[in-house]
């Protein structure tokens, strides 16, 4: 049998983490697809990343219809959308999260960039995140600054955070 590349890193400790997400990408199973097929063991996701997905078609003209007429504002929408994409993503790689301890099999999310010189308000936005998205194998992404590294050294219950 023919060892593919992705086999190859994976086998020299390489962990290779997606740099996408979408609801299309979920829902078409081409998620999955990457985990077993090419050793994809981690997603991790910025507002780039979804500002891409939202806008790319109608995937997610329903839940903005809903939450549009529950008379949700645009940042509210964005959160549960993106939550609700993390979440379901954490669900596929929670095999691989069991497997490997916790090493891998994580799906990032990070705390909203204008927070980032706000200690208190990171603080509450990783633990709305963590809170919402509610997976262990979540993994809260920190801005690098002075007033947003206190969080990152904070235990966190069975989550995952970095700066």
């Amino acid at each position: 049998m023919t060892t593919t590349p992705t086999q190859q890193l994976s086998d020299a400790g390489v962990s290779i983490w997606l740099d996408d997400l979408s609801r299309e990408r979920l829902s078409s199973g081409s998620l999955q697809k990457l985990i077993e097929e090419k050793n994809v063991v981690g997603v991790t996701t910025n507002p780039s990343i979804f500002h891409a997905a939202i806008t790319a078609g109608s995937d997610y003209d329903a839940v903005i219809a809903e939450e549009a007429a529950k008379g949700a504002t645009v940042e509210e929408t964005v959160f549960e959308i993106t939550t609700t994409d993390v979440a379901d993503a954490c669900d596929l790689f929670a095999p691989v999260a069991a497997a490997s301890n916790g090493v891998d099999g994580r799906v990032s999310i990070e705390v909203d960039p204008r927070l980032a010189w706000d200690t208190e308000g990171t603080i509450a936005e990783a633990k709305h995140l963590y809170k919402k998205v509610n997976k262990d194998n979540v993994h809260i992404k920190i801005p690098a600054t002075l007033e947003a590294s206190p969080p990152s050294r904070q235990p966190w219950p069975r989550a995952s955070a970095s700066t």
